[in-house]
């Protein structure tokens, strides 16, 4: 039976605050005991490098981190070695604007939409101002909801590129992602999903979405900071992504000349990585599961209904879609003749984090 009341014991957080009323998970999620566990476990009795040690805590700690991927693979619908771990999705967004841009002319265009997060519009404007490519944008409609005749007219032979958020941060918005990678099939352009918004809020299967590429961090998914996912088809991997950061396991054979790259995914995570914040994540998705998808949707929906109808009800505008159908528990929205800032800091003296 969910019982919230219980879920909630789960987040050391509010032991030290039982007063506070966190709405910020938008922003960044809590941390529950389990994830918190699985790192310190790393980091008082198996403390090591990954990939490097043949001593016992060594292969122990490669173990843990490798087990991690195949429980981030296994959610996701995916292969071990199509998951690339990162410090979170802006990394992600990054490491593909530099490294699929280059071979882009003047004659290409790349494709995102109005409701970008800067880590998706950003690296794609830098990279149009560099290899001079041209940026579109599909528009939003008068109720927050992306314009599908927009996409339509704007993703055309010459797009190889199309990058997109699974949900708006700001709007709340879900966007029809299955069907926006579909528009993108015929001209054989590269889709790239930001899931930095959707990961927590609904179970993401590649394969039935058929996307090239979805990013997403773990801190928006009950995991710690510094650690993300960059999931990749490996056809992608291997033959369409070159390695830009390099350092060390990530080559197989180095000369004074000349270096040859390990397979994938080692060829894309040069240098130490966030060994323990990797751990982590993977505590902290099967938590998600253990919580149960089912559960989680319904009760965002009935807290975002709510919500949606108690800020209507005194007059409040709510920028983004005016009901919970298609879109998650993110609700912006304003209050005439008063700052934002100034809101935020007034519910903050009442313990409420917005």
């Amino acid at each position: 039976m969910f019982d919230i009341e219980k879920i909630k014991t789960d987040f050391p957080i509010f032991k030290h605050h039982p007063d506070l009323h966190y709405l910020d998970s938008g922003a960044s999620t809590q941390t529950p005991q389990v994830v918190i566990d699985a790192m310190n476990d790393y980091y008082t009795t198996y403390r090591s490098n990954t990939h490097r040690g043949m001593y016992t805590i060594a292969v122990k700690a490669t173990e843990a981190f490798e087990n991690a991927r195949a429980i981030v693979a296994r959610s996701l619908n995916a292969q071990d070695q199509e998951i690339i771990f990162t410090s979170g999705t802006t990394h992600g967004l990054n490491a593909l604007a530099y490294t699929l841009t280059p071979r882009l002319s003047h004659r290409d265009n790349v494709v995102i939409t109005k409701m970008e997060h800067h880590a998706n519009l950003v690296p794609w404007q830098q990279m149009a101002k560099h290899y001079g490519f041209e940026l579109r944008f599909i528009d939003v409609t008068s109720d927050y909801r992306l314009d599908m005749e927009s996409a339509k007219k704007l993703i055309d032979k010459n797009t190889k590129i199309l990058s997109f958020t699974f949900a708006s941060n700001v709007l709340g918005t879900v966007n029809p992602v299955k069907e926006l990678v579909a528009l993108a099939k015929p001209f054989r352009t590269i889709t790239i999903v930001d899931a930095a918004q959707g990961a927590a809020h609904f179970p993401i299967d590649v394969k039935d979405i058929d996307c090239d590429f979805l990013v997403f961090s773990g801190h928006k998914i009950y995991g710690p900071t510094g650690v993300g996912v960059l999931y990749g088809k490996k056809v992608m991997l291997e033959e369409h992504l070159e390695p830009f950061f390099f350092g060390g396991d990530m080559v197989v054979e180095v000369s004074l000349q000349s270096a040859t790259w390990s397979e994938v995914p080692a060829r894309f995570e040069a240098g130490t990585q966030n060994i323990a914040g990797v751990i982590g994540l993977g505590a902290a998705i099967k938590y998600q599961e253990s919580v149960g998808w089912e559960n989680i949707i319904k009760h965002e929906e009935k807290l975002t209904a709510y919500l949606l109808q108690q800020l209507q009800g005194i007059g409040i505008h709510v920028i983004g879609p005016s009901t919970p159908t298609n879109r998650i528990g993110a609700v912006a929205f304003s209050l005439p003749g008063i700052h934002p800032h100034d809101i935020a800091d007034l519910m903050g003296t009442e313990n409420v984090a917005i």
